[in-house]
């Protein structure tokens, strides 16, 4: 069947997909496939789609996207699954503005139900231009792949936080602003989440001289499988780049379901870890993160950003209570990256994090 694909959903970038569209009624049930859909319903919020080069449109009625099937347990958003068996003409829903496609299981009042879609097919493409035989898409394609492990001598700003939208890409951003300006060749990276890349996009805006995440390792939506292999991918990729500090994102929360914990658990990555820098929401987030971090990790936090830190409220909790220091990205943007910057220059703690690291529950 042959479609004329109306908006490409940037969750497809690593596969170049044509317009022009050749589908199959084949269709694999499993993450990372790509897929048509025709959006049946309209919204009037989280309406949006990101295509590959991080524009967003406004999606409508009858538009013909193609997306990738995928998982999201998203705490404000939505949550939803890759159904067992998919079939053409079957009701999907879109989970989130990087064109990730499944059956959504629940979702949060401030965005609304999803946008329903029909499923028309599988995207075909045609690797081997000898032969008229397309093969389903996969974001697998033309991914990112191991090339040994991270080095210890690229240390890497590891920025985890209690929930999503908790202030980390921001506080990424001004952490790679500052280090560029310093001098510092910074490679970065979302370890963890689900398929979007505008926080990628933000990280090339302030600086960075690459900016990466587990789609481009061919991952649609991280889990606790695939978020360690992934992470230690891209931390590896970077530093073969040549960047000579690497400033990783750990989407969602270090409690969440996006594998978050695989990596904070692994003692080759924190290993590499010159700091971690953690956004909390609230008092109570900081208070809760440091004894995660301290108990379940053997890890020590550097420093408490995020809107915990809005005023001197919090700051005071943190900094007297937790005994933390507690810097604000949005307000003190160069003292955060200042203190980074000693961290980054002092001993490195790289072998203690490790051990307590690998010792960890």
């Amino acid at each position: 069947m042959r479609l004329w694909i109306d908006k490409l959903a940037s969750a497809t970038s690593n596969v170049p997909l044509r317009r022009d569209a050749r589908l199959s009624d084949q269709i694999i049930a499993r993450e990372g496939y790509v897929v048509a859909v025709r959006v049946k319903t309209e919204k009037n919020v989280y309406n949006q789609l990101e295509d590959p080069h991080g524009r967003m449109m406004t999606l409508h009625p009858g538009d013909v996207i193609a997306g990738v099937l995928g998982h999201r347990n998203a705490l404000h958003g939505y949550s939803g699954v890759v159904p067992e068996q998919a079939r053409v003409g079957d009701t999907l829903q879109i989970l989130n503005l990087g064109g990730v496609i499944g059956r959504c299981t629940s979702h949060n009042p401030d965005v609304g139900r999803p946008f329903d879609a029909e499923l028309l097919g599988s995207v075909l493409v045609f690797p081997d231009f000898e032969k008229r035989a397309g093969v389903p898409a996969h974001i697998g394609m033309n991914a990112i792949r191991p090339d040994g492990p991270p080095r210890r001598d690229i240390p890497v700003v590891f920025v985890a936080g209690t929930c999503m939208s908790s202030g980390k890409t921001y506080a990424a951003s001004q952490l790679i602003r500052r280090l560029s300006a310093a001098g510092r060749v910074v490679g970065a990276c979302k370890l963890t989440g689900v398929s979007l890349r505008r926080d990628a996009l933000q990280m090339i805006d302030h600086g960075a001289r690459w900016a990466v995440t587990f789609t481009d390792a061919g991952v649609v939506t991280t889990s606790a499988d695939s978020s360690l292999p992934v992470a230690r991918t891209l931390i590896a990729h970077l530093a073969q780049q040549g960047a000579d500090v690497i400033v990783a994102e750990l989407g969602d929360g270090i409690l969440g379901e996006y594998g978050v914990q695989q990596v904070l658990a692994d003692g080759e990555l924190m290993g590499c870890a010159g700091a971690i820098v953690l956004c909390a929401n609230d008092p109570v987030g900081a208070w809760g993160a440091q004894r995660v971090m301290r108990e379940v990790f053997g890890l020590a936090i550097d420093v408490i950003s995020g809107p915990a830190t809005d005023n001197a409220v919090g700051t005071r909790f943190i900094r007297e209570q937790l005994g933390l220091a507690a810097i604000n990205a949005r307000t003190q943007g160069d003292e955060l990256g200042q203190f980074v910057l000693e961290r980054l220059q002092a001993p490195r703690p790289g072998a203690a994090r490790a051990a307590a690291a690998g010792s960890a529950p």
